[in-house]
């Protein structure tokens, strides 16, 4: 059967190149004039041109836009805040820092008739402190020393209650238990033996032992815990001071809390 061919003739001689073929791309020199072959051509290099510059043009686009990575967005949790050290290490309570409580191993007895204890390092410079005082005139009575968190329960609870105090208006007088100093063997309550009726009242900054102590205390390596104004809210408490001679007690009551050195004249 004849096949019809592009130009619609029937195959009907051996030596023809067929005539599914175009007549414009026949190898044939004489098949078609030459001008008609130029625009063919012409026209689809331009076509081709254009497709190529398109996709160089693209491709030039793509490499050289600016990309949109992680770094170059907004991000929301990028401005928050990072936690300090002081913010995320210091466990308080009502204001209270947590302390540990000594090891009884640790705590000798500072005065036999009353069976006061203290750590040893902190209780020998005590002694000295009040041997000192004692020539000078002033009398330094330990109040209260070494108490375990058992302890500090009815003083917080018991004592809270019989006075009709919220937490928070029991703490600015009393630590919580497992929060006072303390537990550490390291603070004394200290009185003037001469005017006991100011024992753990603030009106002992009027006494003689109070003074001798603000001019003193620091050779012996104590210093008041509650000053006016504390930072950390709790009631003025001229009575109560801390041991801080040792590496140990340094670091329990100053590693957490982000103080810097107070300026001083030389």
């Amino acid at each position: 059967m004849n096949k019809a061919g592009f130009s619609g003739r029937p195959q009907n001689s051996s030596n023809d190149l067929g005539d599914d073929i175009p007549v414009a791309v026949r190898d044939t020199p004489d098949a078609t004039p030459k001008f008609w072959l130029q625009p063919r051509i012409v026209l689809i290099g331009g076509v081709t041109g254009f497709a190529l510059l398109a996709l160089i043009s693209g491709f030039l686009f793509f490499v050289t836009a600016p990309k949109k990575t992680a770094d170059s967005q907004p991000s929301v949790t990028s401005s928050a805040p990072t936690p300090t050290t002081e913010s995320s290490n210091v466990n308080t309570l009502l204001g209270h820092l947590a302390y540990p409580e000594a090891p009884e191993s640790e705590l000798v007895t500072i005065s036999a008739n009353r069976g006061i204890r203290m750590r040893k390092s902190a209780a020998q410079k005590f002694e000295e402190m009040v041997v000192t005082a004692r020539s000078a005139g002033v009398i330094l009575v330990p109040i209260s020393g070494f108490r375990s968190v058992k302890d500090q329960e009815p003083l917080f609870f018991g004592v809270g209650a019989q006075r009709n105090q919220t937490p928070i208006e029991r703490a600015a007088l009393s630590a919580p238990p497992g929060h006072s100093e303390h537990h550490t063997g390291y603070a004394v309550d200290v009185g003037d033996g001469a005017v006991p009726v100011t024992n753990l009242q603030t009106n002992f900054d009027n006494t003689k032992a109070y003074r001798w102590l603000q001019a003193n205390a620091a050779r012996f390596s104590f210093e008041m815990s509650f000053p006016k104004n504390n930072v950390q809210g709790v009631s003025y408490e001229p009575w109560h001071w801390r041991f801080v001679g040792d590496r140990n007690s340094l670091e329990m009551f100053y590693k957490a809390r982000n103080l810097k050195p107070t300026q001083i004249s030389p």
